[in-house]
This record gives structure tokens, C-alpha cells and sequence, in this order.
């Protein structure tokens, strides 16, 4: 009896401690996200919120499906911070074929407790980029004679240093987490290294080269990984795949938060705020400006740009508005039109990928801004050419009849008016005058 109850103790126990040793394994279903393209706010928004409202009782793996070239440096730490602290295992998975996980991708792929890539992927080339510099690929911005001693890729200037060593030490702490090579990841970071998929397997860069989602949950099932820093016994071969796309609000927050979209619904929002107060009463002008400058500094105030080219291109548009009321014969707005374009290519000067400003945008910009401020100085030198409709010139040119008259002088009505004048010649009563000129109340007439 006694050795009955110790077998069914025991049997007891060794079940509790399977439930606890693989937690995953009550979950049904694999969450799959789309990291297609570059990184910035909106699939930080994207991937965090996913994680966060992710449940170990109903997710047993949230898998990462990514092709990206790079991205912020902001949004892809948010990223690592979500998938470090979430409770449900994360994977990132560079697919399909073809795809590439570089620069920040590779840094999420190093936070991920499962690492895997399709064949013919690639991943690396993770040097920071400096904000307004060029990249800070090996000993960028010195002479390699003149660099001091240190270890090999590394810029000689302390800005540089500062920044590759900063990038070096995070990765490695990822890589420290979940056990790859550290080594290869400190290449990548000083030498722009990159590796493809079947390399990347033989080096501990990767744990698993899947062909898709199906093969990669029936590889690493079983396998114990790193989770919210403690070990978890992964049961992933009977989870079902769920692929959860952005929803409307992170599609419409990516391309608002596109550095070209954001410019230019800058200028809509400056140009209508213009023409609202030269033409009050528009209404249109004013309203679609106000609500295209909200939505550019919301953009603007998640993407890291340099302020002063901002300023610039405002000063730009300054500029050319006063040319057109100034009329310096062109001088003002030439270098309205030169603070324009310097100012718009200083704005974003990140040069992470997928976050430049085309320059076709540029261009094009500039041209209409060039179009809209020739319009107006046309617009300008016409009225100018205009007779005179109100004030006192308005009269002359104008044309009367006499009432009453008497030698030179006489009184005649004029635009309904009754005026005093004055005519080098005699006049007769009722005859057709014109007015040629205006001294105070007293008009010079002739016949007409």
C-alpha cells in the first residue's frame, strides 16, 4: 500500500515538474509578425503592442518574420527592451528567401531567444550611423597611418569611438543573454561584416536555417531557451500558426512618419496657412494646412531631424514670400530658394535606411516653391501696371460733363459728384469733359 502511494506521489511530481519545466506547452498557437521593411516608430509600435498584449497561456512563440535593411536606432532598442522582458519566447526569423536582417535587424535577432533565417538570407552590417555624418565605417574621417593604437575598425575620433563602443557592448550583452558568438556580432558592429544563411549556422550566429514557419516550430521544438531571464523548454511542434498583419492605424502612423510624406505635409501646412492670411474667409486653405502642420509635427517629433535645417527651410519660404511683396529684382528669393534646399537636405540627416529624404522630393519641392513664388511676383508686377481704382487718382482718366461754366472755370459732375474745375480752354454748359488731372477739391479738365 505504502509503495502504491509512493508510486503514485511520484508520478504526480514528475508531472508538476513537466508543467513547469515547459509552460509553453498549455499554449495553441504560434503569433506570427511582419518586420517588412525599414524600422522606425510605427513597427515599433507594431511589435511592442503585439508582445506586450501576447499571453503565455494562448501563445507558445511569437515569431518575428523579417526582411529589413535597418532603422532607427530608438525604435529597434524598443524592440530588444519588449522581447528581452516579454514572458511568451520570441524568434526572429530573416525570410523569405532572399530577405536580409542588417544593420538593426541584426540587433534584434541577437535579443530574440531563437535565431533562425531562411536559405539564401543574409544578416549583419550592423555599424551605427552617425546623426549627420557619414557611416562610421572603419576609420571614417581619419588617416589609418595617423589613428592611435586600438583594436582594429575602430575610428579614431572620440565622437566615432564613443559611438561604435557604445554599439559594441550592447550587442555583445545580447549576445551574452542567449549564448551566440559574441565575437562575430563585435565584427559585424566595427567591420560591417555580413554572412549568409548556411555561414551564419556554422558560426553560432543562428540557431536553426528553416525553410518556413512550420519547419522552424518543428526544429526547435524541445529545444530550452532564455526567457525573461529564465529558462523555458520550448513545445512548439503542435502550435498553430497566426499570422497578425498591422492593423489601420500602424499602416496610416508608417506613412505619415515617412520622412518624404512628413516634409511635405510640412509645406501643405505652411503654404495654406499662407493663403489663409492673404485671403481670409478661404476657409480651405486654412483648414487643410492647420490639419497637414499638426499631422507633420506629430511625424516630426518622432523622427530624429536637425532642427536647424528645419529652420531653414521655413526661412526659405520666408524669404521668397517677401521677394514677392519686396520686389528686390530676385536677390531675396534666389536666397530664399537656396535656404529652401540646403535646409531640406540638412533636415533628416540620420542616413539610417529607409529614413533618408529623396532627393527627387527635393527637387521637386523646390521647383514648386520656385513656381509658386514667380506666380506671385507675376501676380505683383500686373497690379502694379493697373490704373489706380480707389483714392484720389482714381478720378484721373475719369469722365464728367459740365453744369455750369463760365470762362476757364466752372463746376462739373463727375462719378455722380459735383466738383469745382478748372479747363485751358472755354467750356460750354452740358459739353463732355475728362478729367486730366487734381489739385485738393479742384479738378483739370478738358473736352472730351
Amino acid at each position: 500500500m505504502i509503495a502504491a502511494m509512493r508510486r503514485h506521489a511520484t508520478a504526480l511530481l514528475a508531472i508538476l515538474f513537466a508543467l513547469l519545466a515547459t509552460p509553453a506547452s498549455a499554449a495553441h498557437r504560434a503569433l506570427v509578425l511582419d518586420i517588412n521593411g525599414p524600422i522606425g516608430p510605427a513597427i515599433a509600435d507594431y511589435i511592442v503592442g503585439e508582445i506586450d498584449a501576447a499571453s503565455p497561456g494562448e501563445t507558445g512563440l511569437i515569431v518575428l518574420r523579417m526582411n529589413t535593411p535597418g532603422g532607427l536606432d530608438s525604435s529597434m532598442r524598443e524592440i530588444d527592451s519588449a522581447i528581452l522582458a516579454s514572458p511568451v519566447p520570441v524568434a526572429t526569423f530573416v525570410a523569405p528567401s532572399g530577405a536580409r536582417a542588417a544593420s538593426a535587424g541584426t540587433y534584434i535577432a541577437y535579443a530574440s531567444a531563437i535565431t533562425a533565417m531562411a536559405p539564401g538570407t543574409n544578416i549583419g552590417a550592423a555599424t551605427p550611423i552617425q546623426l549627420g555624418g557619414n557611416p562610421l565605417a572603419p576609420g571614417a574621417g581619419s588617416d589609418q597611418k595617423t589613428q592611435p593604437q586600438g583594436k582594429v575598425g575602430e575610428p579614431a575620433d572620440t565622437e566615432s569611438r564613443k559611438i561604435i563602443n557604445d554599439a559594441v557592448a550592447y550587442i555583445r550583452s545580447l549576445a551574452a543573454v542567449n549564448g551566440r558568438n559574441a565575437d562575430w556580432a563585435e565584427d559585424a558592429v566595427r567591420n560591417a561584416v555580413s554572412l549568409p544563411a548556411d555561414e551564419a549556422l556554422k558560426l553560432h550566429v543562428v540557431d536553426v536555417v528553416a525553410g518556413d514557419v512550420p519547419d522552424l516550430l518543428r526544429q526547435i521544438d524541445g529545444r530550452t531557451v532564455t526567457v525573461a531571464g529564465k529558462p523555458m523548454r520550448l513545445a512548439t511542434a503542435g502550435l498553430q500558426v497566426v499570422t497578425t498583419p498591422p492593423d489601420w492605424r500602424i499602416k496610416l502612423l508608417a506613412l505619415i512618419t515617412n520622412p518624404n510624406v512628413a516634409f511635405l505635409l510640412m509645406l501643405i501646412g505652411v503654404y495654406g496657412l499662407i493663403l489663409e492670411f492673404f485671403n481670409p474667409g478661404a476657409v480651405a486653405p486654412g483648414l487643410v494646412g492647420t490639419i497637414s502642420l499638426l499631422v507633420a509635427l506629430y511625424a516630426l517629433a518622432l523622427l530624429p531631424i536637425n532642427y536647424a535645417g528645419a529652420a531653414l527651410v521655413l526661412v526659405g519660404i520666408g524669404l521668397m514670400i517677401a521677394e514677392a511683396h519686396i520686389g528686390a529684382f530676385g536677390a531675396i528669393g534666389v536666397g530664399g530658394i537656396v535656404a529652401f534646399i540646403i535646409g531640406a537636405l540638412m533636415m533628416f540627416p540620420s542616413q539610417a535606411p529607409g529614413f533618408e529624404l529623396s532627393s527627387a522630393v527635393v527637387i521637386g519641392a523646390a521647383i514648386g516653391s520656385a513656381a509658386l513664388f514667380l506666380l506671385a511676383l507675376a501676380a505683383l508686377l500686373r497690379s502694379r501696371k493697373r490704373p489706380v481704382v480707389t483714392g484720389g487718382e482714381a478720378l484721373i482718366g475719369a469722365t464728367g460733363e459740365t453744369v455750369w461754366w463760365q470762362g476757364q472755370e466752372g463746376r462739373v459732375r463727375v462719378e455722380g459728384e459735383i466738383w469745382r474745375a478748372r479747363a485751358d480752354a472755354p467750356l460750354s454748359d452740358g459739353a463732355r469733359i475728362k478729367v486730366v488731372g487734381r489739385d485738393g477739391l479742384l479738378l483739370h479738365v478738358r473736352s472730351a
